[in-house]
């Protein structure tokens, strides 16, 4: 086994490599960019090594800073954890050929599994099911708009290269096919540094079910069962399972051995996924499922197997690297209850699942697990840490098991629920009406479930008085202590009569107001608008938390959080600006549709924001005619006016 290995990868698969090489009594070597010197996985390292600025084409993709920082500090080994260099065959060769093993499948087999096209054709060869499309290699318009024809519409435009929903999209009809085209080309351009496609048939009720399997060095190869994860927003998962809901043992069998068979064929060796997409139009049957592609790594939902199965699937990566046979036959391999992993982000589901930033100023995850299960909880922040627009906005991973299907979904649901994290704004209460949705529940789910009840699962309802209330009580400072001193429950107290704090709170474009008074003895009467007064207690100020500008109330998994203006601030402060539209986030303008002087509609699209790896379309939101609008190639920062309109021009 290594002493020391490096682990070439940051947030909480950084962290989850080190737990187990912890356990398993192997040193660790972390590394860092600027953004994450101060990182939870670095922390945790019994080495750190920085690498470079923020951006990760200056960090975490310099393949040779991270081999040298491994010889430095003498690791023997290079764990690439997911995402950025983990699926590169060319860092492959560079690790190998400084004399250092790299802990996943070898370069050969990366290659074989990289491009979809190319593995398409592979695992036809392997007599595996292919998804119908066309995985040639011309990639002139003609040729693919021509191919999409033939294959019928609606059709999936996918990037050959890299995965994650990047550089996808769903074309409905020929005339929509060469926009599309162009923006799967860029995304896939930026994300992958390759922008070439391949066109297949869209499956109407698609189930995206993959199956996770190992190999070693001595041509053994099993797997460890199935997990679904069609649970998806744009693309990609949000909520995964594992077993499938559903499957049948006729099912599984076919799956599985289709899924070691390709494993197999490419003589594959460490932990990969074989992703399948499933036609469930007339249920789960064996003659309806596709190879989609190979994810040679680790993947983001693997702890949901390890819930299931009781494999630590890093131990096995690090064992198989080190040239140990498999640990368990197939036969060995038993499955046992179901999981649940929901990853929670910072992001917008009301704005289309916008990805946001913030300081996570309260993050509070549940101390124990719900009745009857078990749960992990997989992160690499702490509170008081930033989410940063250099990297992908996760937050953590919320896992739990139980013994049935029924009992493992009602635990994430309570899970989710009791899990408060304030600073950002976050899908919680998204993941949580998912786990409630009835269709979901029933594992009647698709990857199209959320799109068509996007809108019910993102409402989210409007705060009652007392949840304002308790907003005011908190942003006032006048809610005394926990002390022995009897002066403190006179707080507020005055002669003749309470004193009446008034505070203004605003959520979105609404100002509220609370006058707030202390009657005393842990007492408190809050006025809302001068008519509706609440009386709270000291107890009241659980589940609500301050910070500079801001209150949040945490009740039933939601965070409602309020702003709360500096009284001294300028009115002109306040109004700077008003009706221009802003960039939701930090980001490169990477395309501009609209000039100055340009008269648009509500709803145009004007220009495309590229940010944390995604392209945003920012539309017209009114009529108007264009004072001013930003550069192609600007880099801008959260609420840099991106257009402005003539009307508000003199303004």
């Amino acid at each position: 086994m290594f002493s020391k290995i490096l682990i070439a990868n940051r947030g909480e698969i950084a962290v989850r490599v080190i737990r187990t090489a912890r356990r398993m009594g192997v040193r660790t070597v972390a590394v860092y960019s600027d953004a994450d010197a101060n990182a939870l996985h670095v922390a945790m390292a019994d080495e750190a090594v920085h690498i470079g600025p923020s951006p990760v084409s200056e960090s975490y993709l310099r393949g040779d800073r991270i081999i040298e920082a491994a010889k430095a500090t003498g690791a023997e080994a290079i764990h690439p954890g997911y995402g950025f260099l983990s699926e590169n065959p060319d860092f492959v060769d560079q690790v190998e050929a400084a004399g250092l093993v790299f802990i996943g499948p070898s370069a050969a087999s990366i290659r074989a599994m990289g491009l979809k096209d190319a593995a398409k054709r592979l695992m036809e060869s392997a007599d595996v099911p292919v998804v119908p499309g066309y995985h040639g290699e011309a990639q002139d318009i003609v040729v693919l708009a021509s191919k999409a024809r033939e294959i019928g519409y609606p059709v999936l435009i996918k990037a050959r290269a890299g995965g994650g929903g990047k550089g996808m999209r769903r074309v409905e009809h020929p005339d929509d096919f060469p926009d599309a085209l162009s923006g799967a080309r860029r995304e896939a351009k930026a994300a992958f540094g390759d922008d070439r496609v391949l066109v297949e048939k869209y499956v109407e009720k698609p189930r995206h079910i993959e199956v996770q399997v190992f190999g070693d060095n001595f041509g053994n190869a099993v797997h460890l069962f199935e997990r679904d994860c069609s649970a998806q927003r744009r693309h990609q998962k949000v909520i995964e399972e594992a077993p499938a809901p559903g499957m049948t043992a006729e099912m599984r069998k076919a799956m599985t051995d289709a899924a070691v068979k390709a494993a197999k064929a490419i003589s594959y060796s460490g932990a990969g996924t074989i992703e399948f997409i499933v036609d469930t139009s007339d249920g789960l049957r064996p003659d309806r499922f596709w190879f989609m592609e190979m994810n040679t790594r680790l993947q983001v939902e693997h702890p949901v197997t390890e819930m299931i199965t009781g494999v630590d699937l890093v131990e096995w990566q690090l064992r198989v690297a080190a040239g140990e046979k498999l640990p368990k036959s197939q036969e060995e391999i038993a499955l046992s209850g179901h999981a649940f992993e929901a990853r929670i982000y910072a992001e917008d589901p009301q704005r289309d699942f916008l990805p946001a930033i913030g300081t996570l100023h309260h993050l509070s995850f549940p101390i124990q697990a719900p009745a009857g299960s078990t749960m992990r909880i997989e992160t690499g922040v702490r509170q008081g840490d930033a989410i940063s627009p250099y990297y992908d906005p996760m937050i953590a991973k919320l896992v739990v098991h139980a013994e049935d299907r029924h009992s493992a979904l009602g635990a994430l649901a309570t899970a989710l629920k009791n899990t408060e994290i304030a600073g950002s704004v976050t899908n919680i209460a998204f993941l949580a009406a998912l786990a409630e949705d009835a269709d979901f529940a029933a594992g009647d789910v698709d990857t199209g479930l959320i799109g068509r009840k996007q809108a019910a699962l993102t409402e989210t309802p409007q705060p009652d008085a007392t949840i304002v209330a308790r907003a005011g009580l908190a942003a006032s400072g006048m809610h005394g202590v926990s002390s022995d001193d009897p002066w403190a429950s006179l707080t507020g107290y005055s002669h003749f009569h309470p004193i009446e704090r008034q505070v203004s709170l605003h959520r979105g474009t609404e100002e509220l107001k609370a006058g707030v008074t202390a009657p005393g003895n842990g007492r408190y009467t809050v006025r809302l608008d001068g008519s509706q007064s609440i009386g709270l207690t000291q107890a009241d100020l659980a589940g609500t938390v301050t910070w500079p500008g801001h209150v949040a109330v945490f009740a039933a998994g939601i965070a409602y959080t309020f702003a709360v203006p500096d009284p001294f601030a300028s009115a002109a402060e306040a109004e700077a600006g008003a009706g221009s539209m802003r960039a939701p986030m930090p980001g490169l303008v990477k395309l501009v549709r609209a000039a100055q002087g340009d008269a648009v509609k509500k709803g145009q699209p004007l220009l495309i924001l590229e940010a944390m790896k995604m392209e945003h379309t920012i539309a017209a939101q009114h009529d108007g005619v264009i004072a001013d609008i930003a550069s192609e190639g600007a880099q801008v920062t959260d609420g840099t006016v991106l257009v402005r309109f003539v009307e508000e021009a003199g303004a």
